[in-house]
């Protein structure tokens, strides 16, 4: 089979010429196929260049015509221009062109009106093709670098929908944003349109459809007291939350994630951010919630991934509440025989109560120490997941937890962010507010809800003093 390619500027005579010929060929020779390549009169002689450099060839006008050899791989083998390509056509085939002047100048012009109109196509086409724009905040932690993966292969948005992700830090990891831009680059994500490393502070969140906020403080309760992390917290937010509200667009869903201060932080830029719908900023409590199911799969020797519907009440990052009280397990190998999609109530199938009472809820402050020394997989994981439930829906009937900012449900005090049980489902959430509390839980709800309250009165106190002082505030 002959394959020619036939590459000229959309409005060369010559070309017409060469096109009616190959046309006509194709159309009466069974083992003859053409494939055919325009380009604007202004891009031409640098495609002509790129195309004659990257094979060799030497050839200055239009058309240029060659062979593909499919038959022995490799370059293609250059027939030359017009006139070359009809004395092959009269070698091999006898035919040739006996075109007017006058009729190859009106195709020429048909073949200009038709490139354009395929360009604007492709380009309106292209045009409805928007990419998820993703920024993520702290993007020299490693959990950034565990979490682009998890984004760019498709099973967080679909696999049909494009993102672009772009990284904000401080000027001195510029170099370590260049090195994860490029190593991601490099790993050819078919959904990845473009990532993109940012230090510039006022280009941050631009056009942003989600925002990851990373950022953390470093604790040290030595050197520092409690005031003056939320005062950090704070002035970290009260940079983005404006931004916010300036760049990004209207719908934006912002996630508080990391090691320090999450339920603080979602609430922070909702504060300075008024504009931001409350129902699109959320804390991620998955991390601690995986790692309490972790902590009981053990003990029951099964499945971690047949634990379900464990609660994290409160602060998610400080003081809180691990309810075992709605928990199931599924594909659990006990005396009662049951189908693997039947549930057992997880308190049933724990006989040794003291377990319970003693080590697992004394174990929760080690529980969110694990969380915050791990490596960056784990909370990565944590963010993925509650993206793929924002957007297609949490698994029926299983309960997920995560901060949201407080109307009184489970009559808990309003204008806290506060860990609780939801579901996720057409695009948003709902508090599962038809579980029922036992007074134990209720109990702890009112004690994490007054420490909740004190924290966001010395954030509000340090606002009052920042406006009063400015930076001029000395700190204790």
């Amino acid at each position: 089979m002959a394959k020619l390619v036939l590459a000229g500027k959309a409005d060369c005579p010559n070309y017409a010429k060469a096109e009616r010929l190959a046309d006509y060929l194709q159309a009466n020779l069974p083992d003859f196929r053409v494939h055919k390549i325009t380009q604007q009169p202004d891009k031409w002689e640098q495609w002509l260049h790129d195309i004659c450099e990257m094979n060799g060839w030497e050839h200055s006008q239009s058309p240029i015509i060659w062979r593909e050899l499919l038959d022995r791989g490799g370059k293609g083998l250059l027939l030359g221009g017009v006139n070359d390509f009809l004395e092959y056509a009269q070698h091999y085939y006898g035919v040739t062109s006996v075109m007017l002047s006058e009729e190859m100048l009106d195709i020429a012009e048909e073949n200009l009106k038709a490139h354009i109109e395929i360009e604007k196509e492709e380009e309106e086409s292209k045009s409805h093709i928007k990419p998820l724009q993703i920024w993520i905040t702290s993007a020299s932690a490693p959990v950034c670098y565990q979490l682009i993966p998890l984004l760019a292969n498709g099973e967080v948005f679909g696999m049909t929908t494009e993102i672009s992700i772009h990284l904000l830090d401080s000027d001195q990891f510029k170099e370590v944003l260049f090195s994860i831009v490029m190593e991601a680059e490099d790993m050819a994500f078919p959904l990845l349109r473009g990532i993109s490393e940012h230090t510039e502070i006022d280009e941050a969140f631009i056009q942003a459809d989600i925002i990851i906020v990373l950022d953390d403080v470093l604790l040290n309760h030595e050197v520092q007291s409690l005031e003056n992390y939320i005062r950090e917290v704070s002035e970290i937010c009260q940079v983005y939350a404006p931004l916010i509200e300036k760049n990004a667009k209207s719908e934006v869903r912002v996630i508080s994630s990391g090691k320090t201060f999450v339920n603080l932080k979602a609430m922070m830029i909702m504060t300075y951010g008024p504009s931001i719908k409350p129902e699109n900023v959320i804390a991620i409590a998955t991390s601690l919630e995986s790692t309490a199911k972790a902590m009981l799969s053990r003990k029951l020797n099964m499945n971690v991934a047949g634990v379900k519907d464990v609660i994290v009440w409160g602060n998610i990052t400080g003081c809180n509440y691990i309810d075992l009280s709605h928990a199931k397990l599924y594909g659990y190998d006990c005396a009662i025989w049951s189908p693997a999609d039947f549930p057992c109530p997880l308190l049933n199938m724990i006989y040794d109560s003291e377990w319970i009472q003693s080590e697992f809820l004394s174990a929760q402050s080690s529980l969110i120490s694990r969380v915050c020394h791990c490596v960056g997989m784990l909370p990565a994981h944590a963010v993925a997941t509650v993206l793929k439930y924002w957007y297609h829906g949490s698994p029926p009937g299983e309960i997920v937890s995560v901060g949201i900012l407080t109307t009184g449900q489970f009559c808990i005090p309003e204008g806290i962010v506060f860990s609780m049980p939801v579901r996720f489902q057409n695009g948003n959430w709902e508090v599962m507010t038809e579980l029922e509390i036992n007074e134990t839980t209720q109990e702890a709800l009112g004690r994490l809800a007054h420490e909740l309250i004190q924290e966001k009165l010395v954030a509000l106190k340090e606002i009052e003093e920042m406006h009063l002082y400015g930076d001029d505030k000395v700190t204790s």
